[in-house]
This record gives structure tokens, C-alpha cells and sequence, in this order.
């Protein structure tokens, strides 16, 4: 097969593929309806399923591809200013932030609404990452992305300490914090995913613009900084792009592992090492991966399985092999 055909041929068995899961996860369920009833109701009519579809699967399905497209171009990132095929973005500690917050929020303040989590999970994001950029930026914009993550993991291990600490002192905090960190997509109401929208979409097109700039800082500082790059900035920008799509993703659906590292590998052995082609490959297949484990939880037990539940499921496996590919190096 020509090389053009393949290309062709990759794209689009993704557009496909994701199309696919789409549909599949506003069909299947414990109730499923019939592709009349969700044309009908898309168009704005009113059915029997309307009420299911509006207030339970198109919410959930919406969600699914946000936070799998946000997951995905995160691992991608993370892998490449780290330089290393096991980084995940939970190490520069932005989950633990919005952890600690949730929990602030619930256990100490009594806030426990919907709107109370999400907010204060995003505040906890953004306030993790400004302070792993201020410790890891302490010698001033030529800083090396490894004093990020080394602030990253520091800050991951104190918030997770204050955390533990408050739900084992607060027992109530303790039951909301278990159900928000159990990480899923299954929501009710499609308003916080469009409220969180223009923070994903700012995320998505500052990752996408610096997918040339990633390009030349896998070649490594010198490298980048001789073609003209100033690498602080870029750490910045990249920093800024991970907080809000991994801040908006988490604040929605709680800490949801292994897409972002899962996904890098994947596209990079489909798409090569072009971040321009890997980053919107992942956009397609990060979201199909999410979608896929989401469809496959509503199915296992009885009450189904939390989507974070199944992706670390296929995840570990994955992570196994990256380990035992590599040979543990960080290169």
C-alpha cells in the first residue's frame, strides 16, 4: 500500500473509530435506545428517551470526549518535556491539588454542591501548578523541566498527606472525597461541561500551538535554544496548557489514570515523532480509548464499574510492558 493510501487509511480508521464510540455510548446502557429516539431528540423533539438522553448519556458522552482529548494531549506533553515514556501528568502534582481542595472544600468549609467541587478542584489545579512553576522556576527561565517534576512530585507528596490527614479526621469529607476520586464521566447535566469549555478549548489550542516547539525540545535544551526557542517559555506555556486540561478534566470527572499513558505510545508508534501529527491523532483515539472503557464499565457488575476503575484495569498491562520495552530507562 502506497504511503499516501496509508495515511489516508489511518486517519480515517480514527474518525471512524471515534464516531463509533460516540454512538455506541449514547445507545448502550442499562437502558438502551434506538438511534429514532436520539436523531429525535438531538433534532430537539421530545420522546419517551429525551429526559435519559439529556440528563444521562449525552452529558456522560460529551464529558467522555473532553476528558479524553485534555488526557491525552497531557501524556503527549509530559513525555516529551520530560523525555521519558512512563511520565504521566498526576507527577507534576495538579491532581493532588485539586484533591486537597475537594477535600478543604468538603471537610472543613461543609461545601459538598456539585458547583462547590468543581470550582474548588480547578482552584486547586491552578494553585499546584503556580506553585511547581515558582519551585521549580527559582533559578530563573533556563531552568531544566526536571526541577518541575522534581517540584511536581514534592508537592504531590504533601498534598496527598493533607489530604489523608483531613478525611481521616473528617468522616463525611472522607465519603465525598471517595466518590469524587473514584474518577468517572457519569453526570446529569450538560452545564459544567459547557462551563468548563473555554478553559479546554484554551488548553487545546495553546497544546496544539506549541506541538513545533515540542518538536525541537525533545532534541534537548541546547538543541531547542539554538533554534531560537526560549525553553522557560515553553515550559510555561506547557505548564499553563497541562493545568487547564487536566485541571478542567479532573475538576469534571475526578483523577482519571493511565490515558495519558497509554495514549504517547500508541500514536507515536502510528503517527512517528511529529507532535503536530501525534497531537491530533491523540484527539481521535485518546477519547475512543475513554469512551471504550466507559461502554465496558456500564456492563461489569451490576451497577457497572467507575470508567478509572476499567482504564487502570488496561492500563496496568500497558504499563508493564513500557516498563519491561524501556528497560526502566528515562530516555
Amino acid at each position: 500500500m502506497s504511503p499516501a493510501r496509508s495515511e489516508t487509511l489511518l486517519w480515517l480508521t480514527a474518525a471512524l473509530t471515534l464516531s463509533l464510540m460516540l454512538a455506541l455510548s449514547l445507545l448502550l446502557g442499562a437502558r438502551p435506545i434506538p438511534v429514532g429516539a436520539i436523531w429525535d431528540t438531538l433534532g430537539g423533539g421530545v420522546n419517551d428517551f429525551s429526559p435519559l438522553i439529556l440528563h444521562g448519556r449525552l452529558p456522560r458522552t460529551l464529558l467522555a470526549l473532553l476528558a479524553g482529548v485534555a488526557l491525552g494531549l497531557s501524556g503527549i506533553m509530559m513525555q516529551s518535556l520530560t523525555r521519558n515514556p512512563l511520565a504521566d501528568p498526576g507527577i507534576l502534582g495538579i491532581n493532588a491539588g485539586a484533591s486537597f481542595a475537594v477535600v478543604f472544600c468538603v471537610g472543613l468549609l461543609g461545601l459538598s454542591s456539585q458547583q462547590a467541587v468543581i470550582f474548588s478542584a480547578l482552584l486547586g489545579t491552578s494553585s499546584a501548578a503556580l506553585l511547581v512553576f515558582f519551585l521549580g522556576n527559582l533559578r530563573g527561565l533556563s531552568v531544566h523541566s526536571a526541577h518541575f517534576v522534581l517540584a511536581g512530585i514534592a508537592i504531590n507528596a504533601i498534598l496527598s498527606g493533607l489530604s489523608s490527614a483531613i478525611t481521616l479526621l473528617n468522616p463525611a469529607a472522607f465519603e465525598r472525597f471517595r466518590f469524587w476520586n473514584a474518577g468517572s464521566v457519569d453526570i446529569l447535566d450538560l452545564t459544567p461541561v459547557l462551563w468548563a469549555c473555554p478553559l479546554w478549548l484554551l488548553g487545546l489550542g495553546l497544546a496544539l500551538w506549541l506541538a513545533t516547539p515540542l518538536n525541537a525540545m525533545v532534541l534537548g535544551q541546547q538543541t531547542a535554544t539554538s533554534l531560537g526557542l526560549r525553553h522557560g517559555l515553553i515550559l510555561l506555556y506547557s505548564l499553563l496548557s497541562l493545568t487547564l486540561l487536566v485541571g478542567t478534566s479532573t475538576a469534571l470527572t475526578g483523577p482519571i489514570g493511565f490515558i495519558g499513558l497509554m495514549i504517547p505510545p500508541l500514536v507515536r508508534w502510528l503517527a512517528g515523532q511529529d507532535h503536530r501529527r501525534m497531537m491530533l491523532l491523540a484527539c481521535f483515539l485518546a477519547p475512543s480509548l475513554l469512551l471504550a472503557a466507559d461502554i465496558l464499565g456500564r456492563f461489569m457488575l451490576t451497577n457497572g464499574i467507575r470508567v478509572a476503575v476499567v482504564t487502570a484495569l488496561l492500563g496496568a498491562p500497558i504499563m508493564i510492558w513500557l516498563v519491561r520495552r524501556h528497560g526502566g530507562s528515562l530516555r
